[in-house]
This record gives C-alpha cells, sequence and structure tokens, in this order.
C-alpha cells in the first residue's frame, strides 16, 4: 500500500510539475547554467550544464519513462497472453509451432535489433515501444500457455465445449480470465524491467532526443557531471530507484494476495 501511495506521488509530480515550474523543459537560462537547487530563482532541482531547469526536465523524464514502460507492457500482455493461450488450448502441432517460434525470437539479440531499427527508421520514441514490446511478451505467452495447459481439462471448459462453445469464446471467456492473476502479478515486475530497459537505452543514446528527455538520459548527463555537479544525477536517479523499488514491492503484493498460501 506504501507503494502504491508513492508511485501515486510520483505520477501527480509527473502531471502536474512541468505546470508549476516557471521554465519550459527546453528553456535556456542563460543565468543559471549548471546551478545549484535553489529557491530564489525556482530551480529547485538545480539545472544541467546548459541551464535547463532539472526540475521540469525531471518530471517530463518520468512522463517518458513511465509512458515506455505502461504502453510497451500492455502491448506485451495483449500480445502474449493471447499468444500463449491459443497455444497452450489448441496444442498439438499448432502448439510446437508457435512455441518454436517464440525460441527463434528469443535467439535475437536485443540491442542488435535495436541499432537495426534506428538505423533503417531512424532514431524516434515509438521505436522504442516496438523494440521493447517485440521481446517483453515472449515470456508472457510462455507463462499463459503453461497455465492453460493446467486448466483446458477442468470441468468448467468442458463444460462449455459440451455446450457447443466456439474455440475463440472458450479462449476469451474462460481461459485468459482464469490466467489473469499469474498475469497481473508478471505484469508488476515487467514494468520496472521495461523502465530499466528504456533508462538504458537512453543512456547508450538510443533512447529519446533532445530537447525530450527520460530518466536514463539524464543520468547519463548527470554521471559525466557528478563530481562538481552531483545533484543532476541524484534526482532522476532517486526517482528511478524509488519507482523500481515500489514495482517490485507490489509485485510481491500482489503475489501474497493473489495467492495467499506462498505466504
Amino acid at each position: 500500500m506504501a507503494s502504491i501511495w508513492v508511485l501515486g506521488a510520483v505520477v501527480v509530480l509527473a502531471l502536474v510539475g512541468p505546470l508549476i515550474s516557471p521554465y519550459p523543459y527546453w528553456e535556456i537560462d542563460w543565468d543559471a547554467i549548471n546551478a545549484a537547487p535553489t529557491w530564489s530563482n525556482a530551480h529547485w532541482f538545480g539545472t544541467d550544464p546548459v541551464g535547463r531547469d532539472l526540475f521540469v526536465r525531471t518530471m517530463i523524464g518520468a512522463r517518458i519513462s513511465l509512458a515506455v514502460a505502461l504502453i510497451a507492457t500492455l502491448v506485451s500482455v495483449i500480445i502474449g497472453v493471447l499468444y500463449g493461450a491459443v497455444a497452450g488450448f489448441v496444442g498439438g502441432r499448432v502448439d510446437n509451432l508457435m512455441m518454436r517460434l517464440v525460441d527463434i525470437l528469443y535467439t535475437l539479440p536485443f540491442m542488435f535489433l535495436v541499432i537495426v531499427l534506428m538505423v533503417v527508421f531512424g532514431r524516434h520514441i515509438f521505436l522504442i515501444f516496438v523494440a521493447v514490446g517485440a521481446i517483453q511478451w515472449l515470456t508472457m505467452a510462455r507463462i499463459v500457455r503453461g497455465q492453460t495447459l493446467s486448466i483446458k481439462n477442468r470441468e468448467f471448459v468442458e463444460a462449455a465445449i459440451a455446450g457447443g462453445a466456439t474455440k475463440r469464446d472458450i479462449i476469451l471467456r474462460h481461459i485468459v480470465p482464469n490466467v489473469l492473476g499469474p498475469v497481473v502479478v508478471y505484469v508488476s515486475l515487467v514494468i520496472p524491467e521495461v523502465v530499466m530497459i528504456e533508462s538504458f537505452l537512453s543512456f547508450l543514446g538510443l533512447g529519446v532526443q533532445d530537447p525530450l528527455t527520460s530518466w536514463g538520459v539524464l543520468i547519463a548527463e548527470g554521471a559525466g557531471d557528478m563530481e562538481t555537479a552531483p545533484w543532476q544525477l541524484i534526482f532522476p536517479a532517486f526517482f528511478l530507484a524509488t519507482t523500481l523499488f515500489c514495482f517490485n514491492f507490489l509485485g510481491d503484493g500482489l503475489r501474497d494476495a493473489l495467492d495467499p498460501k506462498d505466504r
């Protein structure tokens, strides 16, 4: 519950912070280049090496990082749940073919895929959604397939088959709702993983580009001036670490709530 409140506070800051700050995230304050945090000129987190307000850029970075995490996770859930449910329920050769495709995709090096996308299509934030979503659904599909195999011979599924329900209706109305418990827990673990992936890509310069920013970009910039301007690293790193901890604690809580016998 504490993690939910902290995550809520981070989201509210990300949404409201840029509105209450007098500085846009792209504006340069020539009188406060590389300035330390101060209340006198409303640079609450200080400024970066080119004089842009670090508070508003940290909040914009939160928007980008969390948006990438949520959208990429949503894409992976939709694809992975449907793919795994179909493979597990149909079974046989279809199951073997579908899961061998998953194994092949697992062998593709993630960073190589991202670099190829950047070379072919150019650097764009949409490519981060595509690259991350193209990888994260694979594990989700395996989890859902395993759950589907364990429940497809249960009485309620056999009753649906006897009642003349189509395979599509059985998968969507009976299989998918009964595998959502493990999916919800796994989603709470996927989101921080996606945040880390986006931050890592941005840290390498493969993520969002100026004037937009993300926590990974800010941490990369702050690491270069860590000795002379530590605030440039401390604030974005603090928000990133806090968010990751909260999602992990939330995942533990959801696991205990949905499967009390493991406590």
